[in-house]
């Protein structure tokens, strides 16, 4: 039988050094499953934004083990670790980093581009695809700056569904929105867990958001309580 899991951790612990040698996640062990939406929670410095960029393997420098997908990633070279990042894991951060020379549709086939495994042309059909999914078609041409801030967040989900991603991790992705339109970006998530049966993981400090997702990991002090 295939394993479902996604991504999991053994006895996953960081240090920071900075002025004195502090444990910031303490023997953290979780998995988390294929389409499932999974929300991490917790108070500003519990831990929970640590611990998402080291699932996310931009951060390596931490005891422990991560697997993604069956695969044993700590230890790894950045140049694979890069790779992984890029065909596993789409992104959505607090600001959405769009590229303001790029027009919407530049922006959402640009990780297409550095992973080079579609053409152009399908780059560009894939992309449409998902800005229709997401209901902003009809801004492909425009540039960044004319888009409102959930249309520029929902930007932002299309480059990260680009590639296929195993998994979407985002930070605070509503954080920067309005109710309205942190509710439609909540909606998005869930029609491409339900409709798609994407993975997502999302750390919140929105109690309404991490409510509503399928499974609530609660941080305090670097440890899941729950």
């Amino acid at each position: 039988m295939e394993n479902n899991k996604v991504i999991e951790t053994i006895g996953l612990t960081k240090y920071f050094y900075n002025p004195a040698k502090f444990q910031v996640i303490k023997d953290v062990n979780l998995s988390i499953n294929h389409g499932e939406f999974v929300s991490i929670e917790g108070r500003s410095g519990s831990g929970k934004s640590t611990l998402l960029y080291l699932l996310s393997t931009m951060d390596t420098d931490y005891e422990g083990q991560l697997l993604i997908h069956d695969e044993l990633i700590t230890g790894q070279p950045d140049k694979n670790l890069a790779r992984i990042r890029n065909e596993k894991i789409g992104f959505v951060f607090q600001f959405h980093y769009l590229l303001s020379e790029y027009d919407v549709l530049g922006n959402v086939m640009l990780p297409g581009f550095k992973l080079g495994k579609y053409s152009k042309e399908e780059l560009e059909h894939r992309a449409m695809g998902h800005l229709k999914t997401l209901g902003i078609e009809k801004h492909a041409t425009k540039k960044t700056n004319q888009l409102s801030g959930g249309e520029k967040q929902r930007v932002a989900i299309a480059r990260a569904l680009i590639n296929d991603p195993l998994i979407i991790m985002g930070d605070e992705p509503t954080g920067n929105l309005d109710k309205k339109n942190g509710d439609v970006v909540f909606d998005i998530f869930k029609t491409l867990t339900q409709e798609f049966n994407q993975t997502i993981l999302i750390v919140t400090h929105d109690p309404d958001f991490a409510n509503k997702t399928d499974r609530i990991i609660t941080m305090e002090d670097g440890r899941i309580i729950s």
